[in-house]
């Protein structure tokens, strides 16, 4: 009979090692897989939210809801506007961005992070989503506001709001994106956040809620003509935001600017 001879301790330590540098190398590449799964699966809810929009659209003459037009009116949001009838609340979440933003334990805004979802009863800006949950914001400029209204809360032009899809360069115009509020604003001037995540609640600064580093130095974004695909963070303020936006602004290469004057956590990114 032959004795059987079983490892040795030097012998196992090897393989150990090799499993650990396996591990290494693989586990970069399966994480960049993860991240690149979970930035498709966040375009197909944008999709299937496309199909929402469309929908509410066809049933109302080819018209958005009326929107945010005062403080008060949080009935108004596009989340309570289209779940009665259409919507899916998981529709309202990117994987990259699932878990709240706030909670009891980091109430008010403290967080400083671009993957988390708005929502909650301690959320910036208090309870204004009824305890719903959300990672993706409307274009606020898309909507339909009242025809006797000529400014939306004492600043933004009725006129420049775009009410309707059915419109010239559909191609070009944000509907809905990534983001870290319900909705926003965006001007051409609008100076783009100090660091990744920056919460600037002010309504003169609303590219702000829009301008994450949340898919790989961008986010997805649908447009008007219901194609989504991935925005760079800087080509932001090259997109047709509403009918007076000027895609020449100060904050592109048309308007003057230079990677030096971009936040430092922007400046390694595509210019436009």
């Amino acid at each position: 009979m032959r004795k059987s001879k079983g490892f040795t301790l030097i012998e196992l330590l090897v393989v150990i090692s090799i499993i650990a540098l396996l591990m290494a190398i693989l586990m970069p590449a399966m994480q960049r897989v993860r991240k690149q799964a979970m930035t498709i699966a966040c375009r197909s809810n944008l999709r299937q939210l496309s199909l929402v929009v469309l929908a509410y659209t066809n049933d109302n003459d080819g018209r958005f809801w009326r929107g945010w037009e005062g403080l008060a009116n949080t009935e108004l949001r596009w989340f309570r506007v289209l779940e009665a009838a259409y919507e899916n609340p998981k529709l309202r979440l990117c994987p990259m961005a699932s878990k709240p933003l706030w909670d009891s334990a980091n109430p008010q805004g403290t967080a400083r992070n671009p993957f988390g979802a708005w929502g909650g009863t301690t959320m910036w800006g208090g309870d204004q989503t009824g305890g719903r949950r959300g990672s993706f914001g409307v274009n606020a400029w898309i909507l339909n506001p009242k025809p006797d209204l000529t400014m939306i809360g004492g600043q933004f032009p009725a006129a420049d709001k775009w009410r309707t899809p059915n419109v010239h360069g559909a191609d070009n115009i944000p509907a809905f994106a990534d983001a870290w509020w319900v909705d926003g604003h965006p001007w051409d001037k609008n100076v783009p956040p100090a660091y990744d995540g920056e919460m600037n609640g002010s309504r003169n600064e609303e590219m702000n809620r829009f301008c994450l580093n949340r898919h790989n130095k961008g986010s997805n974004m649908l447009f008007l003509d219901w194609s989504t695909r991935k925005v760079d963070t800087k080509e932001l303020w090259v997109l047709k935001w509403h009918r007076s936006y000027n895609t020449a602004g100060p904050w592109t290469r048309a308007g003057g600017v230079v990677p030096e004057n971009w936040p430092q956590w922007m400046r390694s990114f595509k210019d436009y």
